[in-house]
């Protein structure tokens, strides 16, 4: 598979969107290397957005789904628990260190034996076609570069069944403005190893993969978020 190289500061294929200036191998080093604290840096804001997420992906007894950035497992390992002793529930994510943080959660928590994590990339996902009934993707989207989100909502679609469901919470671009916003993009432009994720358009991205839109929310933490819940038809 070709490798799709970070591009200069100020390049864009998609008019408003910044590219991503980290590689994949700079991506996953410090991802591995903050494994251990994300939960301090993160979770307080993101959790109440990804709960809400995980509502509107609503997993149910028996099915089988996925999370794509599953990071320090907490969503994941709900996950596992929604969908009890006769679903399963799988996970990829680019980092050793988050696989390894998440695998002793789910030992924690008593759910291993339905967990299947996976370490890699989620450009290309190693399931079989139709294999899922859903997918949950949380501020892991606007990790990939411009011309990499089309592969990875395409291999989402290859993944699910016909009328499975997927719900992607992302940093949303649309109505985006103000001093905050504007300074974040600027350091994700001069300080991307730190600030390596930036806005991007989750609604249209969905829509321009082919997914029916079921419902579209925009919430705002410090820079506005889109959590979007879409079905394969």
């Amino acid at each position: 598979m070709a490798t799709i190289e970070p591009h200069k500061a100020g390049e864009t294929s998609e008019p408003g969107v910044l590219r991503v200036f980290s590689s994949k191998s700079e991506t996953k080093a410090f991802y591995n290397k903050i494994a251990k604290v994300y939960d301090l840096l993160a979770e307080h804001s993101e959790g109440p957005v990804r709960q809400a997420a995980m509502d509107k992906l609503a997993a149910r007894e028996g099915e089988r789904v996925l999370e794509i950035g599953f990071g320090t497992g907490h969503c994941l390992v709900a996950l596992a628990k929604a969908v009890g002793p006769q679903g399963n529930a799988f996970g990829i994510d680019i980092s050793e260190e988050m696989l390894q943080h998440t695998q002793a959660l789910a030992e924690q928590e008593h759910v291993a034996d339905r967990l299947q994590l996976h370490c890699g990339d989620a450009t290309r996902l190693p399931f079989a076609d139709g294999s899922m009934d859903g997918i949950f993707m949380s501020f892991t989207l606007e990790l990939f570069d411009t011309p990499e989100i089309p592969l990875v909502l395409a291999e989402c679609k290859r993944v699910l069944r016909i009328g499975g469901r997927i719900v992607v919470t992302g940093m949303s671009k649309e109505d985006a403005h103000g001093a905050i916003f504007e300074m974040y993009e600027c350091s994700h432009q001069h300080f991307p190893n730190f600030v390596d994720c930036r806005p991007i358009f989750v609604r249209q991205a969905l829509e321009a993969a082919g997914f029916s839109i079921r419902d579209s929310e925009k919430v705002t933490m410090w820079v506005p978020v889109e959590i979007v819940s879409a079905v394969k038809v």
